[in-house]
């Protein structure tokens, strides 16, 4: 199976599912890698894999028309099966979403369907988590559809939240088990139990 990833900052969860491909923990490759942030590591992590990678954003393309097309494109020559947005903070657009329906998956650092929605990313969503004094918080993985955090929850993993987290803390708890996860979930989604029909 071939796997886009999307990704606008670090690419740590990129980084696992490499990593996760080539010990054949995965059964499956990294096709292409696709951020909307010139700057982003993720790049910079695909580049030394050897795994083709673009820049595609507002900056390069000043209408959604053809930045949409630009990135249809670029699924269709390598084949890709499905996509995952790990840390992708760029809505997809309309063609993208419905030439890949049900085949395009988000993984969010919290437990949805709370913590979730526009502004809801990152360090937000777990300041968020602490100020509301949670006993627990997670990672869920869901399908992407037009709304923010809205598609089908496919699966979700819990995380104690201690009296004493922080949102730093609990960021950093939750991204070492969301590396594990990602790959847990890719696999269920590999061998069918995920449908993606």
């Amino acid at each position: 199976m071939n796997i886009a990833v999307f990704a606008s900052h670090n690419g740590t969860d990129l980084q696992a599912i490499i990593d996760a491909c080539k010990q054949g923990v995965i059964r499956a490759t990294v096709c292409v890698v696709i951020s909307n942030n010139s700057d982003s590591t993720a790049l910079v992590r695909a580049e030394k894999a050897g795994i083709d990678n673009y820049h595609i954003s507002a900056k390069i393309y000043n209408d959604e028309e053809t930045l949409n097309k630009e990135i249809l494109g670029i699924l269709t020559s390598h084949r890709v099966d499905i996509i995952f947005l790990a840390g992708y903070l760029k809505k997809l657009g309309i063609p993208v979403l419905r030439e890949y329906r049900n085949r395009i998956f988000n993984i969010h650092p919290a437990l949805l369907p709370s913590y979730g929605g526009q502004g809801m990313f990152g360090m937000n969503v777990h300041q968020a988590v602490i100020h509301a004094h949670e006993v627990e918080s997670g990672i869920t993985v869901h399908r992407v559809t037009e709304e923010y955090d809205e598609g089908e929850i496919v699966a979700q993993t819990k995380i104690p939240v201690a009296v004493t987290d922080t949102a730093e803390s609990l960021a950093e708890k939750i991204l070492k088990v969301e590396h594990v996860f990602i790959v847990e979930v890719l696999n269920r989604i590999i061998s069918g139990e995920i449908s993606i029909e």
